[in-house]
Protein backbone atom coordinates (compact mmCIF):
# COMPACT_ATOMS: atom_id res chain seq x y z
CA UNK A 1 0.00 0.00 0.00
CA UNK A 2 2.04 3.09 -0.86
CA UNK A 3 2.44 6.05 1.71
CA UNK A 4 -0.11 8.06 3.10
CA UNK A 5 -0.22 11.75 1.88
CA UNK A 6 -1.50 14.62 3.52
CA UNK A 7 -4.63 15.77 1.46
CA UNK A 8 -5.38 19.17 0.50
CA UNK A 9 -8.08 21.90 0.20
CA UNK A 10 -8.51 23.62 -2.89
CA UNK A 11 -7.18 27.10 -2.67
CA UNK A 12 -5.63 29.45 -5.59
CA UNK A 13 -2.24 28.90 -4.80
CA UNK A 14 -2.90 24.81 -4.87
CA UNK A 15 -0.03 23.87 -7.21
CA UNK A 16 2.56 25.52 -4.17
CA UNK A 17 1.01 23.68 -1.99
CA UNK A 18 1.75 20.40 -3.81
CA UNK A 19 4.85 21.72 -4.69
CA UNK A 20 5.64 21.73 -0.94
CA UNK A 21 3.76 18.41 0.37
CA UNK A 22 5.79 16.92 -2.51
CA UNK A 23 8.80 18.77 -1.73
CA UNK A 24 8.56 17.37 1.65
CA UNK A 25 7.69 14.03 1.06
CA UNK A 26 10.95 13.84 -1.24
CA UNK A 27 13.09 15.46 1.88
CA UNK A 28 11.90 12.91 4.59
CA UNK A 29 11.72 9.93 2.49
CA UNK A 30 8.35 9.35 2.17
CA UNK A 31 8.77 9.37 -1.43
CA UNK A 32 12.38 7.53 -1.78
CA UNK A 33 15.01 8.21 -4.53
CA UNK A 34 14.54 5.95 -7.43
CA UNK A 35 10.93 5.66 -6.62
CA UNK A 36 8.13 5.82 -9.95
CA UNK A 37 5.49 8.69 -9.66
CA UNK A 38 2.59 9.58 -11.79
CA UNK A 39 0.39 12.74 -11.54
CA UNK A 40 -2.96 10.42 -11.34
CA UNK A 41 -1.46 8.29 -8.49
CA UNK A 42 -0.94 11.59 -6.53
CA UNK A 43 -3.86 13.16 -7.88
CA UNK A 44 -5.88 10.35 -6.31
CA UNK A 45 -3.50 10.16 -2.99
CA UNK A 46 -4.14 13.85 -2.73
CA UNK A 47 -7.87 14.21 -3.58
CA UNK A 48 -7.53 16.62 -6.13
CA UNK A 49 -7.69 17.35 -9.86
CA UNK A 50 -4.43 16.31 -11.90
CA UNK A 51 -3.74 19.61 -13.10
CA UNK A 52 -2.09 20.98 -10.39
CA UNK A 53 -0.24 17.73 -9.72
CA UNK A 54 1.19 18.59 -13.22
CA UNK A 55 2.46 22.01 -12.41
CA UNK A 56 3.98 21.05 -9.21
CA UNK A 57 6.17 18.07 -11.09
CA UNK A 58 7.03 20.19 -14.05
CA UNK A 59 8.43 22.88 -11.15
CA UNK A 60 10.26 19.79 -9.10
CA UNK A 61 11.53 18.51 -12.63
CA UNK A 62 12.83 22.09 -12.99
CA UNK A 63 14.57 21.52 -9.54
CA UNK A 64 16.44 18.63 -10.68
CA UNK A 65 13.97 16.78 -8.18
CA UNK A 66 12.30 14.14 -10.47
CA UNK A 67 13.45 12.91 -13.28
CA UNK A 68 12.34 11.19 -16.45
CA UNK A 69 11.07 7.50 -15.86
CA UNK A 70 11.33 4.52 -18.27
CA UNK A 71 8.65 4.34 -20.35
CA UNK A 72 5.75 6.49 -18.49
CA UNK A 73 6.07 8.63 -15.50
CA UNK A 74 8.53 9.93 -13.71
CA UNK A 75 10.51 8.99 -10.80
CA UNK A 76 12.19 10.39 -7.59
CA UNK A 77 16.36 11.96 -8.63
CA UNK A 78 18.38 9.50 -7.06
CA UNK A 79 20.90 10.97 -4.40
CA UNK A 80 24.18 12.23 -5.82
CA UNK A 81 27.88 12.70 -4.37
CA UNK A 82 28.94 14.84 -6.40
CA UNK A 83 26.23 16.97 -6.49
CA UNK A 84 25.76 17.32 -3.10
CA UNK A 85 29.11 17.87 -2.16
CA UNK A 86 28.73 20.51 -5.05
CA UNK A 87 25.59 22.25 -2.97
CA UNK A 88 27.43 22.48 0.40
CA UNK A 89 29.94 24.04 -1.25
CA UNK A 90 28.14 26.98 -2.49
CA UNK A 91 26.31 27.22 1.05
CA UNK A 92 28.93 27.72 2.91
CA UNK A 93 30.51 29.99 1.42
CA UNK A 94 26.98 32.00 1.58
CA UNK A 95 26.99 31.12 4.75
CA UNK A 96 30.17 32.52 5.70
CA UNK A 97 29.71 35.59 3.42
CA UNK A 98 26.26 36.04 5.53
CA UNK A 99 27.76 35.57 8.71
CA UNK A 100 30.63 38.35 8.46
CA UNK A 101 28.10 40.75 7.11
CA UNK A 102 25.60 40.61 10.37
CA UNK A 103 28.83 40.93 12.64
CA UNK A 104 29.53 43.77 10.66
CA UNK A 105 25.83 45.15 11.42
CA UNK A 106 26.49 44.09 15.07
CA UNK A 107 23.27 42.10 14.13
CA UNK A 108 22.11 39.20 17.26
CA UNK A 109 19.85 36.09 16.35
CA UNK A 110 16.55 35.43 18.35
CA UNK A 111 17.80 32.80 20.90
CA UNK A 112 14.12 31.26 20.44
CA UNK A 113 15.93 29.73 17.21
CA UNK A 114 17.59 27.41 18.96
CA UNK A 115 15.18 26.49 21.28
CA UNK A 116 12.77 25.39 18.35
CA UNK A 117 15.51 23.59 17.03
CA UNK A 118 16.22 21.62 20.25
CA UNK A 119 12.77 20.72 20.48
CA UNK A 120 12.70 19.57 17.14
CA UNK A 121 15.81 17.80 17.52
CA UNK A 122 14.57 15.72 20.49
CA UNK A 123 11.39 15.21 18.64
CA UNK A 124 10.66 12.56 15.42
CA UNK A 125 9.16 15.00 13.17
CA UNK A 126 12.42 15.11 10.08
CA UNK A 127 10.01 18.18 8.98
CA UNK A 128 10.06 19.87 12.02
CA UNK A 129 14.06 19.74 12.32
CA UNK A 130 14.61 20.65 8.52
CA UNK A 131 12.42 23.72 9.00
CA UNK A 132 14.23 24.50 12.12
CA UNK A 133 17.51 23.88 10.88
CA UNK A 134 16.81 26.32 7.72
CA UNK A 135 15.07 28.74 9.93
CA UNK A 136 18.05 29.50 11.42
CA UNK A 137 20.00 29.88 8.64
CA UNK A 138 17.66 32.21 6.84
CA UNK A 139 17.80 34.16 10.18
CA UNK A 140 21.70 34.37 9.79
CA UNK A 141 20.69 35.94 5.77
CA UNK A 142 18.54 38.33 7.14
CA UNK A 143 20.79 39.54 9.55
CA UNK A 144 23.40 40.08 7.13
CA UNK A 145 21.28 42.99 5.51
CA UNK A 146 21.88 41.40 1.65
CA UNK A 147 18.75 40.16 0.09
CA UNK A 148 20.79 38.56 -2.94
CA UNK A 149 22.36 35.98 -0.13
CA UNK A 150 19.38 34.79 0.93
CA UNK A 151 17.67 34.32 -2.65
CA UNK A 152 20.86 32.80 -3.59
CA UNK A 153 20.57 30.44 -1.01
CA UNK A 154 17.21 29.37 -1.61
CA UNK A 155 17.75 28.11 -4.92
CA UNK A 156 20.28 25.37 -3.12
CA UNK A 157 18.19 24.79 -0.27
CA UNK A 158 15.47 22.27 -2.47
CA UNK A 159 18.33 20.04 -2.67
CA UNK A 160 19.53 20.23 0.97
CA UNK A 161 16.70 19.54 2.27
CA UNK A 162 16.25 15.97 0.86
CA UNK A 163 19.90 15.32 1.90
CA UNK A 164 19.31 16.31 5.55
CA UNK A 165 16.26 14.20 5.38
CA UNK A 166 17.72 11.27 5.13
CA UNK A 167 20.69 11.86 7.13
CA UNK A 168 18.43 13.09 9.76
CA UNK A 169 15.97 9.71 10.00
CA UNK A 170 19.31 7.89 11.32
CA UNK A 171 21.55 10.64 12.95
CA UNK A 172 22.85 10.12 16.35
CA UNK A 173 24.10 14.21 16.21
CA UNK A 174 20.97 15.94 16.23
CA UNK A 175 21.94 17.86 19.26
CA UNK A 176 25.47 18.55 18.25
CA UNK A 177 24.10 20.52 15.41
CA UNK A 178 22.44 22.51 17.94
CA UNK A 179 25.48 23.40 20.04
CA UNK A 180 27.48 24.34 16.83
CA UNK A 181 24.50 26.65 15.65
CA UNK A 182 24.27 27.89 19.75
CA UNK A 183 28.30 28.45 19.42
CA UNK A 184 27.57 30.62 15.58
CA UNK A 185 24.85 32.41 17.39
CA UNK A 186 27.31 33.42 20.30
CA UNK A 187 29.98 34.66 18.03
CA UNK A 188 27.89 36.80 15.91
CA UNK A 189 26.34 38.44 18.85
CA UNK A 190 29.55 39.13 20.70
CA UNK A 191 30.71 40.66 17.02
CA UNK A 192 33.61 37.94 16.21
CA UNK A 193 33.86 37.99 13.00
CA UNK A 194 36.77 35.61 12.91
CA UNK A 195 35.07 32.83 15.59
CA UNK A 196 32.05 33.47 14.24
CA UNK A 197 32.90 32.58 10.40
CA UNK A 198 35.68 29.57 11.54
CA UNK A 199 32.66 28.38 13.72
CA UNK A 200 30.20 28.59 10.51
CA UNK A 201 32.91 27.00 8.13
CA UNK A 202 33.48 24.25 10.26
CA UNK A 203 29.42 23.17 10.83
CA UNK A 204 29.15 23.10 6.99
CA UNK A 205 31.93 21.37 6.30
CA UNK A 206 31.05 18.45 9.42
CA UNK A 207 27.50 18.29 7.10
CA UNK A 208 28.91 17.85 4.20
CA UNK A 209 31.58 15.13 5.31
CA UNK A 210 28.72 13.51 7.97
CA UNK A 211 26.54 12.94 4.90
CA UNK A 212 28.61 12.04 2.55
CA UNK A 213 30.20 9.26 4.78
CA UNK A 214 26.51 7.98 5.87
CA UNK A 215 25.63 7.97 1.84
CA UNK A 216 26.29 4.80 0.96
CA UNK A 217 24.69 2.85 4.00
CA UNK A 218 21.42 5.45 3.11
CA UNK A 219 21.37 4.20 -0.57
CA UNK A 220 21.67 0.46 0.77
CA UNK A 221 18.76 0.97 2.42
CA UNK A 222 16.79 2.26 0.08
CA UNK A 223 14.59 -1.05 -1.66
CA UNK A 224 15.64 -1.20 -5.80
CA UNK A 225 13.04 0.32 -7.94
CA UNK A 226 11.58 -1.92 -10.20
CA UNK A 227 10.73 -0.59 -13.50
Amino acid sequence: MPAALLKLQTAPDLVDQVYRALLDAISDGTLAPGERITQEDLAERFSISRQPVLQALRMLKKDGLVLDAPGRGLLVAPLDAESISHVYEVRGALDMLAVRLAVQRRQTLDPKLIDRGRRAAAGRSIKAMIDADIAFHDAIYAASGNPLIAHSASLHWVHLKRVMGAVLQASPLRNSIWDEHQAISDAIAAGDAATAVALIEDHGRRASEGLLGQLPAILASIPKVIA
